[in-house]
């Protein structure tokens, strides 16, 4: 299959290859919890590209089933083009073909193509199309944007719907038709439309959890046959994540609700007080652990000294659930 680039030239997209990175992918949502990293800064806020990359291959070894640079987590929306270009290189150095590695883009359909390029380049297989950056749009429109992207791209896309997009049954019968397309994640946790999405989509369209602390819904979302998730718990307390992941996979209710109320409720009533929090509050728990990350970036605040104190009980607390320490 062909696409064009934007000055006409015409790539081959490669529909093997994206069906390999799609059965890839589904093999290791059936294995374990989606990974994505933080981004490691130095204190004046410069990247730190030895931190992040002992912080990746530690991420590495807990086995997820897929890992996710620069996205959301990962402060994509700081990175300069240079230190997008570092973050997904290590990453996929880091990997070593052992799992795939999916880069974010995201901004215009443009900007996103630019960085695409560089995931490309950089060895990546596969990106996650971030929401556009501020104005409301039809659906003709976000369905364009997927076309664009893919258009200017060897690498297969999985489309993140939240905040201003969010896709009807129709749209997504479209996307799903664009070469190079192979899933969405869901930050909506509207069940009546996903579910409608699940059954509007080919049989091997990918989906999954992309909620803000996915676990607590993540039972929710199997019943309407999306059971994986990403866990923004795993970039900083791996041990409970796989933890959660594996009593939810065996059945284990009594230590599924356990965790949910003793670590996951708290942690979210937690994240909900300040804006940003669902990435501030990962960061500050992967530093109390003694991992390299440092701060977060402007218009990101770091938690304030009350709520850190807050945050360290409850990780340790969470630690003790499943026989770690802090």
């Amino acid at each position: 299959m062909t696409s064009t680039w934007g000055d006409g030239v015409s790539l081959d997209t490669g529909t093997e290859a994206s069906e390999d990175v799609a059965r890839r992918l589904r093999k290791g949502m059936a294995g374990g919890v989606l990974s994505f990293p933080l981004t490691s800064f130095h204190e004046d806020g410069s990247f730190d590209p030895d931190g992040f990359r002992g912080y990746v291959a530690e991420r590495l070894a807990t086995a997820p089933g897929a890992v996710f640079p620069a996205c959301g987590t990962g402060e994509f929306f700081s990175l300069d083009e240079d230190e997008y270009r570092q973050v997904v290189s290590i990453t996929v150095e880091e990997a070593a073909g052992r799992l795939p590695v999916v880069a974010g883009t995201g901004y215009g359909w443009a900007q996103a193509a630019r960085f695409a390029r560089i995931a490309e380049e950089s060895g990546a297989d596969a990106l996650l199309v971030l929401p556009h950056y501020l104005t409301a749009a039809p659906q003709d429109g976000l369905v364009a944007q997927l076309r664009h992207v893919a258009a200017r791209t060897r690498l297969p896309l999985i489309a993140y719907q939240r905040g201003q997009v969010a896709y009807t049954a129709d749209s997504l019968r479209r996307i799903a038709r664009i070469p190079g397309v192979i899933g969405v994640k869901d930050g909506h946790s509207d069940l009546d439309r996903l579910q409608r999405l699940t059954l509007a989509a080919p049989e091997d369209f990918l989906f999954f959890n992309g909620a803000a602390t996915a676990e607590i819904q993540a039972r929710a979302y199997a019943t309407v046959g999306v059971p994986a998730y990403s866990s923004a718990v795993h970039a900083f307390a791996p041990e409970i994540s796989n933890a959660f992941f594996a009593a939810l996979r065996d059945g284990d209710n009594g230590t599924v609700d356990k965790l949910l109320r003793d670590f996951y409720v708290p942690l979210v009533e937690l994240r909900d007080r300040v804006p940003g929090y669902a990435v501030s509050l990962v960061k500050a728990a992967a530093r109390l652990r003694g991992r390299r990350v440092g701060p977060v970036r402007a218009p990101l605040t770091d938690p304030s000294a009350t709520d850190l104190a807050e945050l360290k009980t409850l990780l340790t607390t969470g630690l003790d659930l499943v026989g770690a320490a802090l």
